[in-house]
């Protein structure tokens, strides 16, 4: 196959796919065996052999491709060329059919991101925590002393391997003055871009982190008021990105919509979920049925041995139709909401898939596809302690959880003990379809004070639980 050939292959080339490409020896095979990373006629990288070597490809095609190639090897040059630790460039070029990068292979590898998620649910900053953030901002401190900085920043994109750490994707790699401490204001933005994408329960430990990077840079003081500014400015811009890519074909997401569907599938999860939606509403009624009101059904099925949860959101009949049709339908709030929760560290089971059943574009029944969570609900895990105190973990979590709904200005709408589910030490909240984000801070207080009153409702207003919930549970008044 040509490069050029290439673009045409959509988001699965056959594999392996073998490629004529060009080095200073001559025209030689890539034999291209794994997929990393699609970008469909645009970017393809993946793993392969060339001349017997195994090596890390980037092949660029499409319009973009002579920009993006030059921008992929100016990157790889600087951080080679400031001698940082980095995987080496064997090949490249770039011819009218597109641009090829052929990188030496790390194995045995692993990135801090991987690392990250093997000690993301352990207590705040123990030294398994540490020790990855502790990398990072030691590598983030040296780029950083060398004048230049990673766009494109985060933990996936620095690597261990055989107890080094190596910087790759020179794709997001500018500079200001190459071998010349990067400017504070180009530190903090990108200290910003650095923080914004770990939990909000850090922030008060960012003074202790920062000892990492001063240890490695200390070409400028790091005032913690402005930091928090950058990394609140970089938050609100991932969630709005996210939000935009939950409604739209992407390499996290496949879509598609017309006049009568529209369908979005986390697209990790689609050739799963493929035998459940083409067959929902039999599997649905299948399955375990656990609620079957009027307006929703929810059915606990298996699916390949994984436990899903579906929702359906059913129309009653012509009136309810009406006054549904022509907004959208609660399973893509509940769809929407659950990934806004999911980025901001709130904890809700996996949204999987949405659908909505349309006829000329007009909504009818909609479904919601979610990961199933096997804990017992607040209520019935507080059942022994309606007369005494629950465990002080169960208690934390949920003061920790109603304080991130207060630093978010969420409301859920709904607060009942049956829609907090206890799960590895945290509560996740489900049932979201009158959950609401809120601009204004009035509307929001109001609307926390009723989520607040309806999770105490759940007990006797006597009873020492209530009472010990009311003193530690998190208030906000309404203001004036």
């Amino acid at each position: 196959m040509r490069l050029a050939q290439l673009a045409g292959t959509g988001r699965a080339p056959t594999l392996p796919m073998q490629l004529e490409l060009a080095d200073a020896a001559g025209t030689a095979t890539l034999v291209v065996e794994r997929l990393l990373r699609v970008l469909p006629g645009q970017r393809y990288v993946g793993v392969g052999l060339w001349r017997g070597r195994k090596v890390l490809a980037k092949l660029l095609v499409g319009s973009r491709a002579a920009r993006q190639f030059e921008r992929e090897l100016r990157g790889a040059r600087l951080l080679a060329g400031q001698g940082l630790a980095t995987p080496a460039l064997l090949v490249d070029g770039l011819d009218a059919g597109g641009g090829w990068l052929l990188f030496d292979y790390l194995e045995p590898a692993e990135s801090l991101g991987e690392a990250w998620q093997a000690v993301a649910k352990r207590p705040l900053l123990d030294d398994g925590q540490q020790t990855v953030l502790g990398e990072a901002l030691t590598a983030l401190a040296t780029l950083h002393g060398k004048g230049l900085w990673q766009a494109d920043l985060h933990l996936d994109n620095l690597l261990r391997c055989k107890g080094e750490l190596y910087l790759i994707d020179g794709g997001g790699v500018q500079a200001e003055v190459p071998g010349q401490p990067l400017s504070r204001g180009r530190v903090l933005e990108n200290l910003g871009v650095f923080f914004a994408q770990l939990p909000v329960e850090l922030e008060p430990f960012l003074e202790e982190l920062l000892v990492y990077y001063l240890l490695a840079n200390g070409e400028h003081a790091l005032p913690l008021e402005a930091l928090l500014k950058e990394i609140a400015k970089v938050r609100r811009w991932r969630l709005r990105d996210y939000l935009k890519k939950v409604a739209r074909d992407c390499s996290l997401f496949s879509a598609r919509k017309g006049p009568s569907a529209l369908q979005v599938v986390s697209r990790a999860d689609e050739t799963l979920l493929q035998p459940l939606l083409h067959n929902l509403d039999l599997l649905t009624e299948g399955g375990q049925v656990v609620k079957d009101g009027g307006t929703a059904t929810v059915s606990l099925i298996e699916l390949d041995a994984r436990p899903l949860v579906v929702k359906r959101y059913n129309i009653k009949g012509v009136v309810h139709w009406f006054k549904r049709f022509w907004r959208p339908s609660r399973a893509w709030h509940s769809w929407r909401e659950g990934h806004r929760l999911a980025v901001l560290g709130i904890a809700t089971p996996r949204p999987l898939a949405v659908v909505e059943r349309r006829w000329c574009w007009l909504r009818s029944k909609s479904y919601l596809v979610t990961e199933r969570c096997f804990g017992p609900d607040l209520i019935a895990r507080f059942a022994p302690y309606v007369d005494s105190a629950p465990p002080e973990a169960d208690l934390r979590a949920l003061e920790t959880l109603l304080a991130a709904l207060l630093r978010e200005r969420i409301s859920h709408g709904d607060l009942k003990g049956h829609n907090l589910l206890w799960d590895d030490g945290r509560w996740m909240l489900i049932d979201l379809d009158a959950m609401q984000a809120h601009r204004s801070e009035w509307s929001f207080r109001r609307a926390y004070a009723r989520d607040r009153a309806r999770l105490l409702r759940n007990w006797p207003e006597g009873s020492s639980l209530y009472r010990l919930l009311d003193s530690r549970l998190p208030l906000a008044k309404v203001g004036d």
